[in-house]
């Protein structure tokens, strides 16, 4: 796996995706006892808030910012958003409003959500190569999992001997960091082969993405993984801390299980993913998530939550990572960006929805309720997944053209049937295939 990090250009890209996310994990575990110092047993209603505004930033930017990156170079694009996002970390220590936390989330967060997309879209232009790229894919997730493992980690030690406030400042110097490494290279950045206007640019990962039967699945196991891990970072801070009456520290310890297990997966699953096709791996997960969030009604202690929180995270690494993998497969070079911004996009949209869910349940109704009713939430999203992705996924697919002219190049070689041409090649929908074959 580690072979990909000979590619210098790579090597500076994980890099600096590495430190950006050690110091956004300590924000993440600084913005969790912020929320509880603030609003105390209500915190879940805050942070789920909280969460929500990032969804809504993330939902909202992600297309408009992909629109604009085609017509921008990379490189100055990450790095002004690095800046952004370094500018708001420092500020995040002197809250002491909840409508402030409100704010700045929101703007910390929209800066991210042009960051993520575009960084993501860079990584197979550096990588063409399919194993390759799993491999990298598998480094990625390593890294967001820190997050969740190393940053807690991190943080229980650095909360022995500092305020949770000045964990902002780790954030600030992670986002400096990733500036700098991201500027030590030269991106690639795919010459846009026609020109378009700017709604079609905004839409077009869109309509790409819902026109893909294999993305369409994607799209419901998107809610399901949204389920799972809303639980698991709302109202972990609320089972530890409220419930089992257990210390800051503790907290962290159970978000580093979770990262755990998301780290085994990822660790699994390049060899695994060789031999398994994406649509199994990632349905296993799934289930694997429905099964832990039914199981998590009856959870009595924190002796329990903690394998618990690490079978999750099995499963939301096996459900989540080979998603790349099927961005990749579903798009042209230059239509990349579009679509691994309506990616996130489409999949923050599901958080968006399970973040609030998640805190306002689980503070109204209790947590027992609120695991079981996220737990049917991802039961009947994995039942849609089945039905939308087809369990037969060729890459290439024979097809017919009826509507090109007859002299256009792309159908120059095709055999002649009946008004139009057939042939049959790796099929993504583009200018010349605007649907889906029916056959497929």
């Amino acid at each position: 796996m580690l072979k990909v990090l000979a590619n210098r250009v790579y090597r500076h890209l994980f890099m600096a995706q590495v430190i950006a996310l050690v110091g956004t994990g300590l924000a993440t575990v600084a913005l969790g006892l912020l929320a509880y110092d603030l609003a105390g047993a209500d915190a879940g209603k805050v942070l789920g808030t909280a969460l929500a505004i990032k969804m809504i930033a993330y939902v909202g930017v992600a297309p408009i910012a992909a629109a604009f990156a085609e017509r921008l170079p990379r490189r100055t694009m990450l790095v002004t958003l690095d800046l952004v996002r370094a500018g708001v970390a420092v500020l995040l220590p002197f809250v002491t409003q909840i409508w402030e936390v409100y704010a700045l989330i929101f703007i910390l967060q929209s800066a991210s959500a042009a960051f993520t997309p575009t960084f993501q879209a860079t990584i197979p232009d550096v990588l063409p190569d399919e194993k390759e790229y799993t491999r990298a894919l598998s480094l990625s997730r390593l890294a967001y999992d820190l997050e969740s493992v190393a940053s807690p980690m991190l943080a229980a030690a650095l909360l022995t001997v500092i305020s949770f406030h000045d964990l902002f400042a780790g954030t600030a110097i992670g986002f400096l960091a990733s500036a700098a490494l991201v500027v030590s290279v030269v991106l690639p950045s795919p010459k846009v082969i026609e020109h378009r206007r700017i709604y079609d640019r905004t839409t077009r990962g869109l309509r790409i993405y819902l026109a893909t039967p294999r993305l369409r699945g994607l799209l419901a196991l998107n809610l399901a993984i949204a389920a799972a891990s809303s639980m698991v970072i709302v109202n972990t801070v609320v089972l530890v801390q409220a419930e089992f009456g257990l210390t800051q520290r503790a907290t962290a310890i159970a978000l580093a299980a979770f990262g755990s297990g998301s780290m085994i997966a990822a660790l699994l699953l390049p060899r695994l993913l060789d031999d398994m096709p994406d649509r199994k791996a990632m349905l296993a997960g799934a289930s694997v998530l429905v099964i832990g969030l039914f199981v998590g009604t009856q959870v009595p202690s924190f002796g329990w939550l903690l394998p618990l929180w690490f079978v999750l995270g099995l499963g939301y690494s096996l459900a989540q990572t080979p998603s790349g993998r099927l961005l990749r497969r579903s798009s042209r070079p230059e239509d990349r960006p579009a679509l691994f911004a309506a990616q996130f996009a489409l999949s923050h949209a599901c958080w968006l929805v399970t973040y609030p869910v998640a805190g306002w349940l689980g503070a109204t109704a209790g947590l027992p309720f609120t695991f079981a009713a996220l737990g049917l939430t991802a039961a009947v999203s994995v039942f849609v997944a089945m039905q939308l992705w087809p369990s037969r996924d060729a890459d290439v697919i024979e097809h017919v053209h009826d509507t090109l002219d007859e002299g256009h190049p792309h159908i120059s070689e095709a055999a002649g049937f009946g008004s139009g041409r057939r042939h049959a090649h790796a099929y993504v929908i583009d200018s010349e295939h605007p649907k889906w074959p029916r056959s497929a």
